[in-house]
């Protein structure tokens, strides 16, 4: 009977080493695969797929107003909006244009200025304008007002100067003392 034991638990052995060695190969052959796979797509067509994914992602209704060539601080701004965490405000330019800027709810003067920095940075790549803002030309020559009240004070909440979602801040031209 003992025979019977070790000649059944040695069948058993050999049969799960057996197994073992077909798995370790079948894994082989799949890690080989995928290593093929990642090998033969190559970095345009990947590109292409994420961008189709991408496109479709910004179709979502919550995603809907940005732009297909989204950047993920844009994805993170909007949501941040949806959820009550960020609010918009609409700084009005000489020209007319108005930039929809999204900044934390509690952000300062120096985030919303950074913000519109990030915001025509952005638009002059996807437009492909002008290469180069002076950004420190622009705010010696600029302030950013509200209701009147000049945002002067960098470290100052936005909320301290009365601005919440939607409200409208204006670029004016500093004048000149002579």
């Amino acid at each position: 009977m003992d025979e019977f034991k070790e000649g059944s638990l040695q069948n058993v052995d050999e049969a799960e080493l057996e197994e073992k060695t077909v798995v370790d190969e079948i894994k082989e052959e799949q890690e080989e695969e995928e290593e093929e796979d990642e090998e033969a797509l190559p970095h345009s067509e990947f590109l292409d797929i994420f961008e189709e994914g991408l496109a479709l992602m910004v179709q979502d209704p919550l995603l809907c107003d940005l732009p297909i060539q989204v950047t993920l601080e844009e994805v993170n701004s909007q949501v941040a909006l949806e959820y009550g965490q960020a609010m918009t405000v609409r700084v009005c330019k000489a020209d007319g244009e108005v930039m929809p800027i999204v900044v934390v709810q509690s952000a300062t003067v120096l985030d919303l200025k950074k913000a519109i920095r990030r915001y025509m940075e952005l638009k002059q790549q996807r437009e492909g304008g002008v290469k180069h803002i002076s950004w420190k030309y622009v705010w010696r020559t600029f302030h950013l007002v509200f209701n009147g009240e000049k945002l002067e004070e960098d470290k100052k909440k936005l909320k301290d100067y009365g601005i919440r979602n939607r409200d409208e801040v204006t670029f004016l031209k500093k004048l000149r003392m002579k």
